[in-house]
């Protein structure tokens, strides 16, 4: 008898996680080993955010249990900060508080896919989101893009890819990985498309506040505000605060979804912790200037990366626009003798290993996010740490 079930026993662990973790585990091996796996910023959590969180230890009635759709003043604050960033209006009866962006992402699909239905999902993608769509028992469609579109699906694509059995369209931007950010013509290009075919949208905007340059966020539903009744947005507080140790995110929709989604967190996780609550609140209410702060370090080590990237012969990479990755194009290191030990890759895996094995240095392949050949490189790090990683990639490349 299998001591697992087939659904679990078939997904995949999550890639970025695993980089890191061997990464970690290298170090606290005594290993000079610097990781660009995770997708995490590397400064502490504000400090009014932080004392918020001190504070509400000392409440005993955040020592029980509360509403499992979140606390009623961050549900109000979230639509509250939702109109004030995304342009977006919407009530706090439409917001659901989640254990992280990650359990938003479940639990969308969880909300709205049968067994069965099709789930369009451009490609490159975060490696969670396919897992969580099969968990879900719908089926994700991928819909490839390269850097000859800036990594931008279109229109003529999503249509191609339709068919009867599409329920949903997953749409990033800014990207992780890719870094992309959609024209606010092509969202609204890509809105009209979706509510003219009924299909749902389920748009994450966890990076809505890391976009550099002339590039700009906006919010689907903002745009296309017939698209309401039919999309479902997803943010939270990990990437823009850096909190992603706190584990709060939400999802905001319409009224019987979002229902039916806190009827199933009553029965899974019921509340979020309500410290953290509090810390979310603080850092959405409260002040912002640590957001600019943030934004401006990712911005100019982005610009660094870019650089560094692309003065490595056989590595091509686009700009950043958005999130905090660099995507390069690391085909031209493979199939050929690379590195001190002439080492021959065959895919962006064995490259990740060798790189790791012979530079130190670890980042994800492109495998993960369904593109082979690329990898991706966060520059949520400290510039120093950023710089010699990328030196001694150079260096191993030309050895």
């Amino acid at each position: 008898m299998k001591r697992t079930s087939t659904l679990l026993s078939q997904i995949a662990e999550s890639a970025t996680l695993a980089v890191d973790a061997k990464a970690k585990a290298l170090k606290a091996q005594g290993e000079d080993v610097i990781g660009f796996g995770a997708g995490e910023p590397d400064f502490p959590t504000p400090d009014h955010i932080v004392e918020a969180a001190v504070e509400a230890c000392r409440v005993p009635k955040n020592h029980k249990y509360t509403p499992a759709a979140g606390l009623p003043e961050l549900r109000a604050a979230i639509a509250q900060k939702t109109a004030r960033d995304s342009d977006f209006a919407c009530e706090a009866g439409q917001v659901l508080v989640t254990n992280g962006g990650k359990h938003a992402v479940y639990t969308a699909f969880a909300a709205l896919c049968d067994p069965g239905d099709e789930v369009l999902l451009p490609a490159p993608c975060w490696t969670t989101y396919p897992e969580a769509i099969a968990l879900a028992g719908g089926v994700p469609v991928d819909v490839s893009t390269d850097e000859s579109t800036g990594f931008l699906a279109t229109v003529e694509q999503l249509e191609a890819a339709r068919t009867p059995r599409t329920k949903a369209l997953v749409f990033v931007s800014p990207s992780n990985p890719s870094g992309a950010v959609y024209p606010p013509d092509q969202v609204e290009a890509i809105g009209r498309w979706a509510l003219d075919n009924g299909i749902w949208v389920i748009t994450d905007e966890i990076y809505e506040h890391l976009v550099y340059g002339d590039n700009r966020f906006v919010s689907m539903p903002a745009v296309v505000p017939g698209l309401a009744d039919q999309c479902l947005v997803l943010n939270g507080v990990a990437k823009t605060y850096s909190m992603t140790g706190w584990r709060v995110g939400w999802l905001i929709g319409p009224p019987d979804v979002v229902k039916a989604a806190i009827n199933f967190q009553s029965h899974t996780t019921s509340n979020v912790c309500n410290v953290a609550q509090a810390a979310a609140l603080a850092a959405i209410t409260g002040d912002q200037s640590a957001v600019s702060m943030m934004r401006d370090a990712f911005a100019r080590r982005g610009t660094t990366m870019h650089r560094m990237l692309n003065e490595i012969p056989g590595v091509t990479a686009i700009e950043p626009q958005g999130a905090f990755y660099c995507y390069p194009n690391m085909s031209g290191l493979l199939g050929r003798p690379a590195g001190p030990n002439g080492t021959v890759s065959n895919d962006t895996l064995e490259l990740a290993a060798a790189i790791l094995n012979e530079a130190k240095v670890a980042f994800v392949p492109g495998e993960a996010f369904g593109t082979p050949g690329f990898a991706r490189f966060s520059f949520a790090m400290a510039d120093k740490d950023m710089e010699e990683g990328l030196r001694r990639i150079a260096e191993w490349a030309a050895a």
